[in-house]
């Protein structure tokens, strides 16, 4: 694996790259790296594409600035062309997962002659509005804990995620996929209660995610911290006002959804199926993949099944 640094502005980007042809872009979410799309990279660098994996910033060895701001969606959509820019010649197929889906989305309306073609896992697309996400989820919350409101307070959830980051990491992970019970995240819990509470340190921790590729996250997320990765959550709340010249707009490149059947983005919205109409809001949608009994880290629990579907995305291209 090589790895290289861009620099967008005073951000510096580290990102892993492997293999010659035109460039395939992938931006992880909430906690991960680079290393999430380990798979796909070995797959698709083997079919003539360099494949190109990012830390985000506040990750691993990217920058990692202090301001809420700094964590918009403008900002982070930047750092998306900048790489494609400096990797790609200024093309890149992009591929998302959990944050980086809307990443991925927003880059594609903010930058479209740079974006060819979009792949979101886990999150489809939703046009830009007047309010964000959390402030629309804290009123369907309300009286209850709901994890993203509690991101909000700077501080707080850091010191519960940093208090045991192996044990953190194992729970969160666990949590979200397909072999936990799909009450665990979405536990009905006081809004006083605390993100761990209710949720299981699972022993032996499920197959597809070995010791080893454990061990590279906790290494990454002890050097970091979590505070640039959670002010992404609190920094949502900036994004309507920076982005209202793509409001309501729809994603016109060619696109793709998949995500695991078990994914807790799927009922996120209590009562409805968020993969209902994956491609709704997107003009030149190519369909999408549901894979069965695979929960949230979907490119990770089912690598041959997600690769499949890219590769069908692809082909098409």
């Amino acid at each position: 694996m090589d790895f290289t640094t861009v620099h967008n502005g005073d951000i510096a980007l580290n990102v892993a790259i492997e293999g010659k042809g035109p460039l395939i872009l992938c931006v992880h979410g909430w906690p991960e790296l680079w290393y999430s799309w380990r798979h796909q990279i070995r797959h698709f660098s083997e079919r003539r594409y360099a494949v190109a994996a990012m830390d985000v910033r506040g990750y691993g060895d990217s920058s990692r600035p202090e301001p809420v701001e700094a964590y918009t969606m403008r900002n982070l959509a930047s750092d998306v062309a900048a790489v494609a820019d400096h990797l790609g010649g200024g093309k890149a197929i992009l591929l998302g997962h959990d944050w980086g889906a809307p990443i991925v989305w927003t880059s594609a309306l903010l930058h479209p002659g740079i974006v060819t073609a979009v792949i979101g896992l886990s999150v489809p697309f939703t046009p830009i509005g007047d309010l964000s996400f959390v402030d629309i989820a804290t009123k369907i919350y309300a009286g209850r804990f709901f994890y993203q409101s509690y991101f909000q307070a700077e501080g707080v959830a850091e010191a519960e995620l940093e208090a045991d980051i192996p044990a953190s990491l194992r729970k969160i992970y666990f949590a979200a996929s397909g072999d936990a019970r799909p009450d665990i995240w979405f536990a009905d819990k006081p809004a006083d209660a605390k993100f761990f509470d209710g949720m299981i340190d699972p022993q032996p921790f499920p197959a597809w995610m070995s010791t080893a590729d454990l061990d590279v996250y906790v290494s990454a997320f002890r050097k970091t911290g979590f505070r640039g990765p959670l002010n992404r959550y609190r920094a949502q709340r900036l994004d309507p006002g920076q982005l209202t010249a793509i409001k309501g707009k729809p994603v016109t490149q060619p696109s793709y959804f998949i995500a695991g059947e078990r994914d807790i983005v799927r009922r996120i919205i209590p009562g409805s199926d968020r993969y209902a109409d994956p491609g709704a809001a997107c003009t030149d949608f190519r369909g999408s993949v549901i894979i069965p009994k695979v929960g949230h880290w979907v490119q990770q629990e089912a690598p041959a099944e997600t690769n499949a579907a890219i590769e069908e995305f692809l082909s098409g291209l």
